[in-house]
């Protein structure tokens, strides 16, 4: 109620009754926009009252929102960094990458892999990405510290391109005190040869993730620019309204949304060139929380 009930109503613009965010360039280390007065990416969606929060965001009248986002964008960069031939090939067959983890780490047949077995595998694909420790992956999972282990060894067995990714971009990163997203910008990880443990293993993380989180934030800025042009050019009555990390918002008049969308998709996933395609997914919706 505090932070999104109350004080976003108080926040609209006189001139056009509209609530307007500032984006700021250089405050996420890794290069995503970040938001503020108020925080536009940080309107919640997994819940219930989320998606009533969401629901409030509306189209003006006549026109639609779209909502288009990269999917599963940091584990196709980790795919195509790391050379993962076995995940390259799910990605490039549109096979659910999921399920495909789950049946090369258990053994199990992929149309054979149950909702569980899934699951484990999403939260390693995920956990893998931010670093994941045995000790995390056993809450999250809600196993032994010992099951977690022994699910992360697997995971690495399966797929060696991933530990030698972590290994080279840890020593890059103690040399030079910093790593590069994939278009060479540098993220600076200052700490990472720090005598406090736990300061040198948060920096070990952030050098592991950065690569990936911020070569995302490079594609979806660069897809921004052209997103921002083709509109311009192909539906002047379109406009581009929102980025919330890996997702673009979008307002159109009513009649031309479903164009708008399709058009949107297509030149998002040109934005960049990878061994593995960028999907992106897109709903059209009256207001925000209608789309999810």
């Amino acid at each position: 109620k505090g932070t999104y009930v109350d004080p976003l109503p108080q926040l609209k613009d006189p001139k056009d009754q509209r609530i307007h965010t500032s984006y700021h360039l250089t405050v996420a280390a890794t290069g995503r926009l970040s938001s503020s007065d108020p925080n536009l990416q940080n309107i919640p969606i997994r819940s219930v009252e989320g998606k009533r929060i969401r629901a409030a965001f509306i189209a003006e009248e006549g026109s639609l929102l779209i909502s288009a986002d990269y999917s599963q964008i940091e584990l196709r960069l980790l795919a195509h960094i790391a050379q993962m031939d076995v995940l390259r090939q799910a990605f490039c067959d549109g096979a659910d990458i999921h399920a495909a983890t789950a049946s090369q780490m258990f053994g199990v047949p992929q149309d054979q892999v149950d909702g569980e077995l899934r699951r484990r595998a999403k939260s390693i694909n995920f956990g893998i990405i931010y670093g994941i420790s045995a000790h995390g992956l056993a809450a999250q999972l809600s196993i032994s510290r010992t099951e977690a282990a022994a699910y992360i060894d697997a995971y690495f067995a399966k797929y060696p391109g991933i530990k030698d990714y972590m290994e080279k971009t840890k020593a890059f990163a103690r040399a030079h005190g910093y790593v590069e997203t994939l278009y060479g910008r540098r993220i600076h990880v200052t700490e990472i040869n720090s005598s406090n443990p736990n300061m040198r293993a948060f920096q070990e993380r952030a050098a592991i993730n950065a690569p990936l989180q911020g070569t995302a934030a490079d594609i979806i800025k660069k897809a921004m620019v052209l997103v921002h042009a083709d509109l311009a050019h192909q539906f002047p009555q379109a406009r581009l309204l929102l980025q919330v990390h890996d997702e673009l918002i979008v307002e159109c008049p009513r009649d031309m949304a479903q164009d708008v969308a399709a058009r949107v998709k297509n030149v998002m996933a040109g934005a960049a060139h990878l061994s593995v395609p960028l999907l992106v997914e897109a709903g059209v919706g009256n207001n925000w929380g209608e789309i999810h």
